[in-house]
């Protein structure tokens, strides 16, 4: 997606160890802007599949999910890292290890909002090693739901995630595919 790929040249910082700082449009400060035209991409990519749930993790995929499905006219279930007294009752957990935080998550889904029926598309906005898309990919088998596909903004094509997932069958989309990144170069796409 063009619109994307000028915005992170533009906007997007590298810093040291592969990261990508986004935070001034994407995942702290957020144009809502960009993600209704993010949302529009991963709709029009989608269309065709039936889907009725958007799925994402906490936190930073939320606001891209909600105007995926917005796009969609379905709702969003974003799996929460922690154990609530807001979730009550049967719930799917997994473990992922966050990239970025260097800590391993319990997520959780309440067993009310995903079930046999649901056609999911997972939403994220970065895929780099793959354990947050692996994790969502599970509560949705654990669910009995029918995977759609992951719709993710920026993929790190250096790292083995996108592969990992693609080979398991799993249908990934990304709006921004990186081969690429260092602070003297900046950023080259596939």
């Amino acid at each position: 997606m063009e619109l994307l790929k000028q915005r992170i040249l533009k906007d997007g910082q590298i810093k040291d160890n592969n990261v990508l700082k986004v935070d001034s449009f994407l995942n702290h400060q957020m144009d809502v802007s960009l993600f209704t035209e993010l949302g529009n991409e991963f709709k029009r990519r989608y269309e065709n599949c039936g889907v009725n749930k958007i799925l994402t993790i906490e936190a930073s995929g939320i606001g891209i999910a909600c105007l995926t499905a917005q796009a969609f006219g379905c709702p969003v279930i974003f799996a929460k890292k922690t154990q609530t007294k807001n979730i009550a009752g049967e719930v799917y957990t997994t473990q992922v290890e966050s990239f970025t935080h260097g800590k391993i998550y319990d997520i959780i889904v309440s067993t009310r909002f995903l079930g046999e029926k649901d056609r999911v598309l997972i939403i994220d906005d970065f895929l780099a090693n793959g354990a947050a898309l692996r994790g969502l990919i599970q509560l949705v088998k654990d669910a009995k739901a029918e995977l759609v596909g992951a719709g993710i903004v920026i993929e790190k094509a250096f790292q083995p995630g996108g592969d990992i997932i693609r080979s398991s069958g799993v249908r990934v989309e990304s709006l921004a595919r990186i081969k690429a990144m260092s602070v003297e170069g900046g950023v080259a796409f596939v």
